[in-house]
């Protein structure tokens, strides 16, 4: 097998040599963010960690993640003292920068692992598709883009949950697989979105009997329980003693945030305010009313909340309804046929639901579909299909993070290097279906990828080119629709693809 494709540590060894020559790159906002978490962590008590509001950018990921910061101010301070003082805000020396970036390449070690993990856990008959999905994950534009130049450190949380996906395959370590992923929640709320299915598939197969459904495997239930108290207990314990579990929650849930984050999302929701811009303009010719207070707005879908001038707007109970429904209906099959094949195609489509429909989306969740459908994607040419749009979609649409020249050459030949390679490579490998292929899917996979290229050229340079500084919402608004479009058509063809394999 290593003599067709490299190894996953020969591939992380140049990657890491790649990411060290972007160190000097741009950084967004979130490199002060976490250098402010390393001072918050390493300059005051527990008991204040999440009142702490000096910088605007505060404490608001759960409590192991907070561990993690102090852990790494503990070297920190070593580096460079200045970095971990809490009112040095926007410090970045050298020494500064050359740590988060290091730390981002350390931690991604854990990825690493799991990925290998996956690997090992794989049929022998399987294992070559098993490690080109692994080497899709970890030479991810989306990964390179978000933790190596924007800054973050997605690549160890991701690498927690291919882990416990992983484990989740063996049945001697269902366990294992539950309290991973509890660890996880408690290092990034955001995979919440994904608890669902692990709710139904542990509770389908480490719960209950295999043999009816209505015998309850109490031992089963309390080894689990009791994990999940461990866990929860070392990440909240402190803070339930000092009585702030409150404040904690208003960190970690600002639900005072609007529909739109502030570069729209490719999810329902960029087409829905796409869709409400294009009805402004023919409003007058339909006889529509239009909110002249919405056309006022100069947040209209590119920074803070969206405001609709002809369609109703959306409510967070709206998005919350819609989440759930389209959740629900995977789990469904995955209660009655609770495969692993099945569990990762329930946890896929939960991340599809709560990204499509959620409320206050970021682009950069777009990973929480990717990832795991990338371990699936190989299973025949009917999954394929539908993972094709959702690689280039998902990956274009992280483009605007990036808008400085110096980056620009680097998203651009990366990712499409990426998609050539990795579609190539997947293309060979994926087995025919013994189900019907979808005409539709297949065409609209083809033209969408055809469409990619002329869009980026567009957007970065030929937009600028006739219309100036002029019209600046278009390229994004057009890439937001774009990639919308793409994820939704993704989205649809695997619904049909889960249902009817």
């Amino acid at each position: 097998m290593s003599e067709s494709y490299p190894t996953l540590g020969q591939c992380a060894l140049v990657a890491v040599a790649f990411k060290i020559l972007l160190f000097p790159a741009y950084k967004s906002t979130d490199f002060e963010v976490h250098r402010n978490w390393l001072a918050i962590t390493n300059s005051l008590p527990l008991s204040e960690w999440y009142f702490e509001k000096t910088s605007e950018w505060t404490l608001d990921y759960p409590p192991f993640f907070a561990y993690f910061e102090w852990a790494l101010s503990q070297v920190a301070k070593l580096v460079d003292p200045a970095m971990v003082r809490v009112y040095n805000l926007e410090y970045d020396s050298w020494q500064t920068v050359y740590f988060q970036r290091a730390t981002v390449i350390i931690s991604e070690l854990m990825l690493v692992y799991a990925l290998q993990t996956i690997i090992d856990s794989t049929p022998l008959g399987h294992r070559r598709a098993a490690q080109v999905a692994a080497l899709s994950i970890l030479l991810s534009p989306g990964l390179l883009i978000i933790d190596h130049i924007h800054f973050q450190y997605n690549g160890a949380m991701y690498g927690l949950l291919i882990w416990s996906l992983s484990l989740a395959r063996s049945k001697s370590t269902l366990l294992g697989s539950g309290l991973v992923f509890a660890a996880l929640l408690c290092f990034k709320h955001i995979y919440a979105y994904l608890a669902p299915a692990y709710f139904i598939f542990l509770l389908r197969t480490y719960c209950l009997s295999a043999k009816s459904i209505f015998r309850i495997r109490l031992v089963n239930c309390i080894k689990l329980g009791a994990g999940l108290v461990a866990i929860l207990g070392a990440a909240f314990g402190p803070f339930v003693v000092l009585n702030q579990i409150p404040q904690i929650l208003s960190r970690l849930f600002p639900f005072s945030r609007g529909l739109c984050h502030a570069y729209w999302a490719p999810n329902v929701w960029a087409l829905y305010s796409f869709a409400d811009r294009v009805l402004i303009h023919l409003a007058p010719r339909l006889s529509l009313p239009v909110k002249v207070e919405a056309l006022a707005s100069v947040t209209r879908g590119l920074v803070g909340d969206t405001a609709f001038a002809v369609l109703p707007e959306i409510t967070p109970r709206t998005c919350f309804v819609l989440t759930l429904l389209f959740q629900a209906l995977p789990l469904i099959k995955l209660f009655r046929q609770p495969t692993w094949e099945n569990f990762i195609g329930a946890v896929t489509l939960c991340g599809y639901a709560s990204f499509l429909f959620g409320w206050h989306v970021h682009e950069k969740a777009i990973l929480l579909v990717i990832i795991p459908f990338s371990l699936i994607a190989l299973r025949d040419r009917r999954h394929l299909g539908a993972f094709r749009p959702l690689a280039v979609a998902g990956h274009v649409s992280l483009f605007p993070l990036l808008f400085t020249p110096g980056e620009f050459p680097i998203k651009t030949t990366y990712t499409i290097f990426w998609l050539v390679a990795i579609l190539m490579g997947f293309d060979r490998l994926a087995p025919a279906s013994n189900k019907p292929r979808f005409f539709l899917l297949d065409r609209f996979s083809t033209v969408y990828i055809a469409i990619t290229i002329p869009l980026i050229v567009y957007t970065s340079v030929v937009h600028q080119l006739v219309f100036g500084k002029s019209y600046e919402f278009l390229p994004l608004m057009f890439t937001s629709a774009y990639t919308a479009i793409g994820v939704v058509g993704s989205w649809v063809g695997y619904m049909v693809v889960y249902f009817t394999a």
